[in-house]
């Protein structure tokens, strides 16, 4: 019984083949990367693409001659995946859309496949051969693409959300050890937790003595978020700071009452300024007006 050809064969063809025509399939691929990132896009300069093209094909060839170039765990496989990842990563930092790398890899493979078709040495089945292995590794670097495209989007997401946080908890430090946090628009529970690790974490980066909260920008407010209030009082009294809440509006004072919220224990002020003067009064500083 005659034998099967093993993979490597139908490898080191399709080895032979790239290193024949890697001029003409390098100029292909190179054109196609100026069209879609170069130019008007100005997303890789033509240096940058004409890098991509020759350690893309350099990258392949050393998967072609490795021991088992069907093995997607191996250092040569690994490389030409990462090889995607980052420059996924990079084109979609600089403004570039996934699809068109998308496209720009089902390109190459057609480039490839049309280099093959023009091969007349190859028999059928080695031709099948290298197809069924340029499609399975074609898809597995679409896969690393993508892949790339949502860790740039988590990355994306995550920083905005730390810039919302940042912009929804102004804390200012308006004297050594005391901090302002004036909350504007509706406070709901996700936003209050928000609220209070920023403000905790503040008052452990600067030792703050005194936290003035300032209420007067909140509409309206519920039973689970007052309860969180009351929390985040407490949170700031265990970390040895004053918490002095200020301007409560006559309709959140009448709601906190209709929700039996224990407030006894809370430092109330009606103005952020008379809530400034009790902290700067616990510290022992005296603020006076300055003679004309």
């Amino acid at each position: 019984m005659a034998q099967q050809k093993k993979p490597e064969t139908a490898s080191s063809k399709l080895t032979e083949l790239l290193k024949l025509q890697v001029g003409s399939i390098s100029e292909t691929i190179e054109k196609e990367g100026q069209t879609l990132f170069g130019g008007s896009n100005n997303l890789l300069g033509t240096d940058e693409i004409n890098d991509f093209c020759i350690e893309f094909l350099q990258l392949l060839v050393a998967l072609l001659e490795s021991r088992d170039p069907h093995d997607d765990a191996s250092p040569q496989f690994h490389a030409l995946e990462m090889y995607f990842n980052n420059l996924s990563k990079q084109i979609l930092v600089r403004g570039g859309r996934v699809e068109d790398l998308v496209r720009y890899i089902q390109f190459m493979q057609r480039t490839l496949i049309d280099a093959l078709g023009n091969d007349k040495r190859s028999t059928v089945e080695d031709a099948r051969s290298m197809l069924l292995f340029l499609s399975g590794l074609f898809n597995e670097l679409i896969l690393a693409v993508f892949q790339a495209y949502l860790d740039e989007k988590e990355r994306t997401v995550y920083a905005q959300e730390a810039e919302l946080r940042e912009t929804a908890t102004p804390i200012t430090e308006i004297w050594d050890g005391v901090l302002t946090l004036p909350i504007i628009g509706t406070l709901d529970s996700s936003r209050t937790m928000l609220v209070m690790e920023a403000l905790l974490n503040r008052i452990a980066k600067d030792h703050a003595n005194a936290v003035v909260i300032d209420l007067t920008g909140v509409k309206n407010i519920d039973s689970q978020v007052s309860h969180h209030l009351i929390q985040m009082v407490r949170a700031v009294q265990l970390m040895g700071s004053d918490a002095i809440i200020t301007g409560i509006r006559p309709e959140i004072a009448r709601a906190l009452i209709s929700l039996n919220i224990d407030m006894s224990n809370v430092t109330t002020r009606a103005s952020l300024s008379d809530g400034l003067k009790e902290a700067f009064r616990r510290m022992g500083i005296q603020v006076s007006h300055k003679a004309a």
